[in-house]
């Protein structure tokens, strides 16, 4: 496998959540550590922005006191999603909280910044940045990212269109940091499916949006547990930047899934206002591999099917069992 920083060695298992626009929140993260998982969040899902310092206290002050309670399985670190789009009027309040708080992994997307990610490495944070193909992944290696985060096709909400296969190929052909993979990746199975390919980590995001901590309407949970890939549309409409969405949501907004126009990319926003947010509390995103996801649950509950899950496919393919798992 490929060098790890020491925050991110010895995971009970490789799985990175994926921050969601307001579906992620301190709950939900804090649960997500202490399952094992590295959790995180959109800094923009605290509303107002200066509710983001307050919930990383929340975050770091329950997580430390997990720790002191069990030493013998401290909870995995935690993470903070910066969208580095110049429609993000946040950004700079919001990464002098974090540089405040020395975040331990920030995940960096829509835009590489070598005056964010030295910010970051200023405390000894590690960041890891966003990419849909082999050509921006070396842009933000070269900007000064640590680690990628490889969004191939079937990811929820925006999604690149690249076969897993290629993508974590290609870019380790020449990068031997940190990989974290997205795509549909639902069960313990495909978690050791990314590791075959290569990558260090599966990022998983719909998958959490079934449970009780998730900042989800009951319709939206409804529809992760009922829907599969068939119930997912990949359009630019509703950001500007092509996407995974749940139909069920699309036609509840009164639009045809089958018949969606393309977006102006120049309209493309993502600050804090209100107008970003509706988009996101009516059009459902979601992940193609969601038929995995049976009914709401915690997430301690799910994190524990994904680490049975990943245990039994190691043992169909004759791999020594984790005793971390």
């Amino acid at each position: 496998m490929s060098r790890l920083p020491p925050v991110l060695r010895n995971l009970p298992l490789p799985v990175i959540a994926s921050p969601m626009f307001i579906v992620s929140n301190p709950k939900m993260v804090i649960e997500q550590c202490k399952a094992g998982v590295v959790g995180s969040m959109p800094a923009l899902n605290a509303r107002p922005a200066s509710q983001l310092d307050e919930w990383l206290h929340e975050i770091e002050e329950t997580l430390a006191a997990y720790n002191r309670a069990h030493p013998d399985r401290p909870a995995a670190p935690y993470a903070i999603n910066q969208i580095v789009h110049k429609s993000n009027d946040r950004l700079e309040h919001d990464m002098e909280v974090v540089v405040k708080r020395k975040v331990p992994v920030v995940i960096t997307s829509l835009g590489a910044r070598v005056d964010v990610n030295e910010a970051i490495h200023s405390y000894g944070g590690v960041v890891l940045h966003d990419i849909i193909n082999n050509t921006f992944a070396r842009k933000a290696i070269e900007k000064g990212a640590d680690g990628l985060i490889a969004v191939a096709a079937g990811a929820g909400g925006h999604a690149g269109i690249k076969s897993p296969f290629a993508l974590v190929q290609e870019i380790r052909e020449w990068f031997d940091g940190p990989i974290a993979l997205s795509g549909a990746i639902a069960n313990g199975g495909a978690i050791l499916a990314t590791e075959a390919l290569g990558a260090d980590f599966a990022y998983i995001g719909s998958a959490f949006i079934a449970t009780h901590e998730a900042r989800a309407s009951e319709g939206y949970k409804q529809a992760i547990v009922e829907g599969s890939s068939d119930d997912i549309v990949y359009s630019s409409l509703f950001t500007g930047v092509h996407g995974n969405y749940l139909k069920t949501s699309i036609r509840n907004a009164g639009l045809d899934p089958d018949r969606l126009p393309e977006s102006d990319p120049s309209k493309m926003s993502f600050g804090g206002g209100e107008g970003s947010k509706k988009a996101w509390k009516d059009i459902w995103g979601s992940g193609q591999g969601i038929s995995a996801v049976k009914e709401v649950v915690h997430v301690a509950d799910l994190v524990a099917r994904l680490k049975r899950e990943y245990a039994q496919a190691r043992e169909r393919l004759g791999l020594p069992a984790l005793a971390t798992v």
